[in-house]
């Protein structure tokens, strides 16, 4: 009779771990066992270990019809993602998915006044097929531009733009490829990137530079390797535009230089490369690392 209490009791307790399993893992407790990316046997180790990548680039960047000099930053790190309202995660509480965030900056002069450049990608490493997010914004003296693209099944596209005809505009489109993403599914699985002939959503802030509607355009892709690295060219034909990012074949696979060759200058545009090289990638906590004696690793990176 004892027995048969004591495997009653053990019962009940396993029901009771299983339901409890489940609950959690509906409240996004429990990260995912399985991605639809083939992440590499030390992905934990480099991407959740409390720390951003950091890495900086010497920028060309074409705009006005001449190359200018200025630099980029890409920052990666792994974090929970409020799913319901499309934030970072704050609440044990809150419906959640772990996202590759990247963070983009571009920085350089046009005569007396400075451009500044920033998107935000968030990628889910969860079995979906878009981020789940982009943002960007593009600010100079003259004023400010501002995009976000919110994946709620379709994407919800908010624009908000100093100038006239562009303030304000609100667009659904069904989802699509984007380019956004690319710069997050080169770093999870660079076998995952599209290739082949298909419709695509410019980055954001390439569209917002160009003053182009948010909408798909035809592109092709190729995925090439080349003396110990890859070279991911993507082509818009109607645009007379090609990015070409290239990076390791091997993980974490770090990104080393891009191209991003289109017309630009106005009524008489030219065609134009905008080009950034690596010159630095740390990795570090870097909102820990706000002290004036943190200043150091700024200028590490070489900006």
């Amino acid at each position: 009779m004892k027995s048969a209490r004591l495997y009653l009791l053990a019962f009940v307790f396993l029901l009771v771990f299983i339901f409890s399993f489940m609950w959690l893992s509906n409240k996004g407790v429990f990260s995912p066992t399985e991605s639809p990316y083939e992440l590499a046997i030390n992905f934990s180790d480099y991407w959740n270990s409390g720390e951003a990548e950091i890495t900086s680039y010497e920028l060309e960047q074409a705009r006005y019809g001449e190359i200018r000099k200025g630099n980029a930053v890409l920052i990666y790190v792994t974090e929970p993602f409020n799913t319901e309202q499309q934030v970072k995660a704050e609440s044990a509480s809150s419906r959640k998915d772990q996202v590759l965030k990247l963070n983009m900056t571009r920085n350089f002069l046009t005569g007396i006044y400075p451009y500044s450049i920033m998107s935000s990608t968030f990628f889910p490493l969860e079995e979906k097929q878009h981020a789940i997010k982009v943002s960007a914004s593009v600010q100079e003296w003259c004023g400010q531009i501002y995009s976000q693209l919110n994946n709620r099944g379709v994407y919800e596209i908010l624009t908000h733009s100093y100038f006239e005809g562009e303030a304000d505009r609100y667009r659904e489109l069904e989802p699509v490829k984007l380019e956004n993403e690319i710069w997050t599914i080169i770093r999870l699985d660079p076998n995952k990137l599209p290739q082949g002939s298909f419709n695509m959503l410019p980055a954001l802030e390439y569209m917002e530079l160009m003053h182009l509607e948010p909408v798909a355009y035809k592109a092709q892709a190729v995925l090439r390797k080349r003396k110990g690295q890859y070279t991911y060219a993507l082509t818009y034909p109607s645009l007379n535009r090609e990015l070409a990012i290239t990076f390791d074949t091997e993980f974490p696979y770090v990104i080393h230089s891009w191209k991003d060759t289109y017309l630009s200058g106005g009524e008489n545009p030219v065609m134009l490369e905008s080009s950034a090289k690596k010159i630095k990638r740390i990795k570090t906590a870097y909102w820990e690392r706000n002290k004036k004696n943190d200043t150091y690793l700024y200028h590490s990176l070489g900006l």
